[in-house]
């Protein structure tokens, strides 16, 4: 899901990362879904990029 979000809004991994104050690797391994993010990070990515609440509520239920 964030890597669609990612890619929609128009970001690369680094970039992203820059603006969660995040490594790129730990981007890639939220994507990947080997991390699950933290709170304070989740709340900036839904920010960032826009996600909505559908599908937080989806991403949060697995």
């Amino acid at each position: 899901m964030f890597k669609e979000y990612r890619e929609l809004r128009g970001y690369t991994q680094l970039e992203l990362a820059e603006l969660i104050e995040k490594d790129v690797r730990t981007v890639q391994r939220i994507e990947n879904e080997e991390n699950i993010p933290t709170l304070e990070t989740l709340k900036k990515l839904i920010k960032i990029l826009k996600i909505t609440d559908k599908d937080i509520l989806e991403y949060i239920k697995k």
